[in-house]
């Protein structure tokens, strides 16, 4: 599955992008972070018009496909579409997946935010390549609501066979614990975007090890 080549051992950090965390555009961040070993990009822009994401969306894809990455569109199934990113990310006030699907097609990516087993068991029945789950632990980031813990997470795990991307409050001190029960990978803004993107990179990695 596409999914698990995106996510080995050795780089399994998904990247949402936040200019207002970062400071910087989103193509400046990304390079960044590409070139310290991310390979898996949401373009998750909430404060610009349509026209100015697609911009956005175009230039990022240039620097994925540089770096052989892979680029999720937030939202944005036109866009996505559009600038042929590898797939969509949806939410669950966005667009059903069975509409997505046929609309995207059968080879691009469709992930869909979960929050619980039911909504997660739903998003795999319809046909989804992954799910987000969480937020694992407290986050400033967004309101996603209360924590849902690690338990939450194994559970998920055991009733569960695509991939499991964790959200919120993962840092470096606790990633590996986020994977071990049973993410393949762990979608961060906040720790790898405020301060040195590199910096923030190279600690969640050397924290795998």
């Amino acid at each position: 599955m596409i999914l698990k080549k995106l996510f080995p051992k050795t780089t399994p950090l998904y990247l949402l992008t936040d200019t207002q965390l970062a400071g910087l555009t989103n193509a400046q961040m990304t390079s960044q972070a590409l070139s310290a070993g991310i390979r898996v990009i949401q373009l998750r822009e909430k404060y610009r018009s349509k026209k100015e994401i697609f911009k956005e969306a175009l230039a990022l894809k240039a620097l994925t496909t540089k770096h052989k990455a892979a680029l999720i569109i937030n939202d944005h199934i036109d866009i996505a579409l559009g600038v042929n990113a590898e797939g969509v990310h949806l939410g669950q006030e966005d667009m059903p997946l069975p509409e997505a699907r046929r609309i995207m097609g059968g080879k691009k990516i469709i992930g869909v935010s979960t929050h619980s087993l039911i909504q997660a068991q739903k998003a795999e029945n319809e046909g989804a390549d992954y799910i987000g789950f969480g937020p694992i632990f407290h986050t400033s980031t967004k309101d996603a609501g209360k924590p849902r813990g690690l338990k939450a997470l194994q559970k998920i795990r055991e009733h569960i066979n695509i991939p499991i991307v964790a959200i919120g409050g993962i840092t470096s001190g606790n990633i590996k614990e986020v994977l071990m029960s049973g993410a393949d990978a762990a979608a961060i803004a906040s720790g790898i975007l405020s301060g040195n993107i590199r910096t923030n990179t190279m600690r969640y990695l050397s924290s795998l090890e």
